[in-house]
C-alpha cells in the first residue's frame, strides 16, 4: 500500500438512506488519507438512473457533516470533477471507443429474451460460464455484421472481451493479504443500451476509469466487490493503467440469537444512518465506537485521543466487525458524562430542531433553568451521574423537571404505589401538602419528611420499621419513595431533595394535589 499522500474515496450511490456500513467504510478512507498527509474526495455513483431516489444527495450532504466524514474535495469542487459519474458520460464513451478500437471491448445485440435463454440452458446443463466462449454469439460477429446491425438501427451494449490467462489469478488484497480466486471469465456489458440519448457505463468501467484519472491510490470498498476484483483489475490492464490497491471491507454483523448476520437495512433500524441521527446518537459517541471496532480499541473513550489515533488496515476484521448497541448506548453515556450542562442543552436543542420542536422551544426559553437541572445531583460522590445516552432520552430522563414534558408514573412504577393502600397514601400526601416547607438542607429535609411519614402512620425510621413492622402502614424508605413516584412519575432518579430544592414547591403541590384526587375519585 502506498504510505505517502494515499488519495482515498468514498463513492455512495444514491439508492435511498446511506447505510451506517457506508459511514464505516467512509471513516476509515478518510483516516488513512488524513493520516498520510493525502486526499480524502466523495464521487456519487449514479449510472444506475432506474435506482434512484429523489432526495439522497441532499442525505448524504447531512450525513457527511453528522458523522465527520466530509471530503476534502468533492461534489461541487472542481478540481478533478465533476464528481457525479452521470455528468461524466464523454469521458466513459472514450474509454469504451478505447477498448473497442484496440479490440477489447465489442457490441452485444442479444436481447433479454435471448440471454434468458442461454441462461436457462447453462442452469440446465449445472454450468455458469456467463457470457463467454461459445455462449458469447455476439463476440465473433464479423465487423461487417455488426456494422450493418449498427446502421439497421438495432439497439446494444458493449461488452468487455475478457482474456483470462489462467483459471486462478492472484492479487494482494490489503485486509485480507494474498487472494487467489477464479480469474475472470465473462464478457460483462460495460456501456449500457444504445437506445438511450447519451449511455451511462456500468459501475465496472466507470469505477476504473474515475480511480486512474482521479489519481486514487487506495480502493475501499465492500466484500460485495471482492468477486468482481478479477474482472476490474482486467479493465486496468486493457485500458493501460497502473492497478490500484483493493482493500475489501466485511459488512457489520449483528447477534442474532446464538449466531451472527449481517446488518440489514431491512430487518434492523440500527442499519440506516438515519436512525442515529432520529435518535439523536451524539456523533462522537459514534465516530468513536466505529473507530474502536475497527481495530477492536474500544477501551479509548475520549473522542480528542480517539479521533487522533491510527486506524490500521492489517488490524480491521477480516469477517465483519460486531456492532453492539448496548456497548454504543455506554460509550454515549460516557461521553455525555464529559460534558457540562450547557453543552449537553446546547447538543440536545440542535437535536431537537429538527426532531422535536416542542423540546427545542423549552430548551431555547428555559436555558438557565434547564442547565440547572441538568446538573441537580449530577455529581455525587466523585462520580458523574451517567443517565443519558442520546439526545432523544432527554425528555424521559429530565422530564419531570418541566411542567409540558411531566408524565405521572404508569406501569411498573404506578404498579409499586399500589403496594400500599389508598387511604396510606391520601393521608401521607395530605400530611405533605400541609406540612412541606422546602427544607434548607438534606438533613433538615430529611427530619421534615420523617414528620410527614409519622404523622401518616409510616415508621419515623427504617430502624423503627425493622423492629416493628406490623404497628406501620410502612417504612420512612417507603414513604420517600410515594413522593417519588408521585411528584416526578419514576421510582428510580437522583436525590428526591435536590429534585425538590430545584422544583417549584407550588408545581410539587400541585401534582401531588392531582394524585390524590385521581385516587380519591377512584
Amino acid at each position: 500500500m502506498p504510505t505517502d499522500g494515499v488519495v482515498t474515496r468514498f463513492a455512495p450511490s444514491p439508492t435511498g438512506s446511506m447505510h451506517i456500513g457506508g459511514v464505516y467504510i467512509a471513516m476509515l478512507a478518510k483516516d488513512l488519507a488524513r493520516n498520510s498527509g493525502g486526499t480524502y474526495f466523495v464521487r456519487i455513483e449514479d449510472t444506475d438512473q432506474e435506482r434512484k431516489v429523489e432526495g439522497s444527495l441532499q442525505q448524504f450532504a447531512k450525513t457527511f457533516a453528522y458523522f465527520d466524514i466530509e471530503p476534502d474535495v468533492g461534489v461541487d469542487s472542481d478540481v478533478w470533477g465533476p464528481y457525479v459519474q452521470s455528468e461524466r458520460a464523454e469521458i466513459y464513451l472514450a474509454h469504451v471507443k478505447h477498448l473497442v478500437t484496440t479490440g477489447r471491448a465489442y457490441p452485444c445485440f442479444c436481447t433479454k429474451e435471448e440471454l434468458d435463454k442461454k441462461s436457462q440452458a447453462q442452469s440446465e446443463a449445472k454450468i455458469d460460464i456467463g457470457y463467454y466462449g461459445a455462449w458469447a454469439t455476439c463476440r465473433h460477429r464479423t465487423v461487417a455484421d455488426t456494422l450493418r446491425r449498427i446502421e439497421q438501427g438495432q439497439p446494444y451494449v458493449i461488452r468487455f472481451k475478457a482474456y483470462p490467462s489462467h483459471d486462478q489469478v492472484v492479487f494482494d488484497d490489503m485486509i485480507r493479504g494474498r487472494v487467489s480466486t477464479k480469474d475472470n471469465f465473462n464478457d460483462v456489458v460495460i456501456l449500457k443500451s444504445s437506445a438511450s440519448s447519451l449511455p451511462l457505463p456500468t459501475y465496472h468501467l466507470a469505477h476504473a476509469a474515475d480511480d486512474h484519472l482521479m489519481r486514487v491510490s487506495l480502493v475501499l470498498r465492500s466484500d460485495e466487490w471482492l468477486s468482481s476484483a478479477p474482472l476490474h483489475l482486467q479493465l486496468f490492464d486493457a485500458l493501460g493503467y497502473q492497478r490500484i490497491p483493493y482493500a475489501h471491507i466485511s459488512p457489520l454483523m449483528k447477534n442474532d440469537g446464538s449466531s451472527r448476520r449481517k446488518l440489514s437495512k431491512r430487518k434492523d433500524p440500527e442499519a440506516s444512518v438515519s436512525y442515529y441521527m432520529e435518535q439523536g446518537y451524539p456523533r462522537q459517541a459514534v465516530c468513536i465506537y466505529l473507530r474502536g471496532i475497527a481495530n477492536s480499541r474500544l477501551q479509548d473513550l475520549d473522542y480528542a485521543a480517539s479521533m487522533n489515533s491510527k486506524i490500521l488496515l492489517d488490524g480491521i476484521s477480516k469477517s465483519g466487525a460486531l456492532l453492539d448497541m448496548k456497548k454504543l448506548d455506554d460509550i454515549g453515556a460516557n461521553f455525555v458524562a464529559t460534558l457540562t450542562a450547557a453543552e449537553i442543552r446546547l447538543a440536545v436543542r440542535a437535536w431537537a430542531s429538527e426532531y422535536d420542536r416542542p423540546l427545542f422551544d423549552l430548551l431555547e426559553y428555559q436555558a438557565a433553568y434547564a442547565e440547572r437541572c441538568i446538573d441537580t445531583d449530577r455529581f455525587s460522590g466523585g462520580r458523574v451521574r451517567k443517565d443519558l445516552k442520546r439526545w432523544s432520552e432527554f425528555r424521559a430522563v429530565y422530564g419531570y423537571f418541566f411542567e409540558s414534558l411531566f408524565q405521572p408514573a404508569e406501569a411498573e412504577d404506578g404498579e409499586r404505589l399500589g403496594q400500599f393502600t389508598a387511604a396510606s397514601r391520601i393521608d401521607l400526601l395530605n400530611a405533605f401538602l400541609s406540612s412541606y416547607s422546602s427544607p434548607p438542607d438534606n438533613e433538615a429535609w430529611m427530619a421534615c419528611i420523617a414528620d410527614i411519614a409519622a404523622g401518616a402512620g409510616f415508621a419515623r425510621t427504617n430502624k423503627d420499621y425493622k423492629a416493628e413492622p406490623s404497628r406501620y402502614r410502612g417504612s420512612l424508605t417507603d414513604a420517600i419513595q410515594i413522593l417519588r413516584i408521585v411528584v416526578t412519575g419514576r421510582s428510580a432518579t437522583p436525590s428526591l431533595f435536590e429534585i425538590m430544592k430545584v422544583v417549584n414547591q407550588d408545581v410539587l403541590c400541585a401534582r401531588v394535589r392531582s394524585y390524590v384526587l385521581s385516587i380519591s375519585q377512584s
